[in-house]
């Protein structure tokens, strides 16, 4: 065999490695290989309900830990917990209003405009 058939299988070694690493990589980022599903899987405890950016450095996450929410803001070098023991709501549920945990959040953002 020639040097060149060598070098031609290594580099499409090496694409299809990039491929299949790269459509993992995408698979992960959809949101697809979250973890053991199923009828054995262990039920998970803590799980992120919801995320919002508030600019380019903070984000405010609502997190669910055994059926009760809490608001955290996360920045770059801190977090801080807004708000805890947020009664967790289904959907099926009518009277449940959606933006009912983050009232709190909003009055602790502007707090500091108000003389």
């Amino acid at each position: 065999m020639e040097p060149t058939t060598y070098l031609q299988f290594f580099l499409a070694l090496i694409l299809v490695v990039g491929l299949i690493l790269g459509l993992a990589w995408v698979l992960k980022r959809v949101g697809f290989g979250g973890g053991a599903t199923g009828p054995l899987a262990r039920r998970r405890r803590l799980g992120i309900v919801e995320s919002a950016t508030l600019d380019a450095r903070h984000r405010a996450v609502l997190i669910r830990r055994d059926n009760v929410e809490h608001l955290v803001l996360i920045g770059p070098n801190t977090s801080q917990v807004i708000e805890t023991g947020i009664p967790s709501v289904t959907i099926n549920d009518p009277t449940a209003v959606t933006a009912a945990p983050f009232t709190a959040f909003s009055q602790f953002l502007n707090k500091d405009k108000q003389p």
